[in-house]
Formats: structure tokens, sequence, C-alpha cells
């Protein structure tokens, strides 16, 4: 009975893997990194944004600041307000837990793509799943400012002076 059961998994992951795979190249899902242009008509070669898979050996460190209600939003004078809800619960009969969340583009710690400035990056494709991530990360220096203190033109001035010597 176990290697039956066994033959069985195996048969069931194969053929879910395969039609998962298989779908992968049809039109409901973006092609492949390098695989098409992004349509730009504007003919410069160099506003087709490169897509890569990886980014480096170098340590990320998530300075995402934590999503509440209260926290300022674009377009919005009174905050992000409600932006999770739990859609379906098992205590209610649900098979899973499961939450929606619905949330303004320009809400709390987020990068703005050129294309967000600019319409022929917009025609041109260059979304945040485009930008350069060697791009953003890079060294840094951590600078403590007191909560009671404002970073001013003048402290940059002596910070940037001492780092230099």
């Amino acid at each position: 009975m176990i290697p039956q059961f066994h033959l069985l998994l195996f048969t069931t992951t194969t053929l879910l893997l395969s039609a998962t795979l298989s779908t992968a190249t049809t039109a409901a899902y973006p092609p492949s990194y390098g695989e098409e242009s992004c349509g730009f008509s504007g003919g410069t070669a160099a506003l087709t944004p490169e897509r890569r898979d990886t980014y480096g050996n170098g340590r990320i460190i998530d300075i995402t600041h934590r999503i509440n209600p209260n926290m300022p939003a674009f377009g919005s004078p009174d905050g992000v307000g409600q932006f999770i809800w739990l859609v379906n619960s098992m205590k209610n009969g649900s098979i899973a837990n499961n939450s929606e969340m619905k949330l303004p583009s320009h809400t709390g710690t987020h990068v703005d793509a050129p294309s967000h400035f600019y319409d022929k990056y917009l025609d041109a494709g260059f979304d945040v799943d485009s930008l350069d991530l060697d791009v953003l990360n890079g060294p840094a220096l951590l600078v403590d400012v007191p909560r009671d203190s404002n970073i001013t033109g003048t402290s940059l001035l002596h910070l940037i002076y001492s780092l230099q010597y």
C-alpha cells in the first residue's frame, strides 16, 4: 500500500508541476525576463528596462515602516484607514484563514519608478518591478537623529565634511 501511495503522490506532483509550467507561458502571465520588449514606440533601445532575477550577494535590511490606519497616504487627508480584512475564517467554517489588503500605491515606505513622473518611461514599461535593485541597495550610513531635533542643511554639511576627513 505504501509504494502505491508514493507512486500516486509522485504522479500527482508531476502533473501539477507540468500544468503550472505550461501555463506560465500563456498570455495571462508576463513573459520571462528579456523575452519581449516593453512596447515603447520611441525607438530608443536604451529605454528597455533590464530585468534580473538576482541582485548581488549583499545583506538587505528591511527599513519598511509598519503600516497602520493613521499612517499618511497620498490623496487622503485622513490617512490609510482600514486596510486589511479577514474575508475567510476557519472559525466560520472556511478551510483556511484568508485576508484581503487594499492600500494606495503611495502608502508608507515605497519606491517611485521613473514612470511615476515621466510619460516616456511609463510607455517604455519602467515600472517598480523593472528597477535595478543594485541602484536601490548599497553602502549606507546610519545617522542617529533624536526625535526632538531636526535634520538641517547645516547638520548635513557637517556630516558630509566629517565623513571626508
